[in-house]
């Protein structure tokens, strides 16, 4: 018998914000205004990994043009 681990597919946004250092309400204006995207399932806010890892990469762009 083989075992198959399943990695996280979806992050809360709880789980976003402390992945992010964010507080929970700053994570979910980031969410509400798009600049995080997710996928509303049911009641709840999914998020994919990659779209923090979008949101991260604009970020950090955004600082290497100021960066001297």
């Amino acid at each position: 018998m083989t075992t198959t681990a399943i990695s996280r597919k979806w992050h809360t946004t709880a789980e976003v914000a402390e992945m992010l250092g964010f507080s929970l309400s700053k994570t979910k204006m980031l969410v509400l205004t798009g600049e995080i995207r997710s996928v509303k399932i049911g009641r709840n806010r999914r998020i994919l990994p990659a779209w923090v890892d979008e949101y991260v990469n604009r970020c950090t762009a955004g600082a290497e043009r100021w960066s001297v």
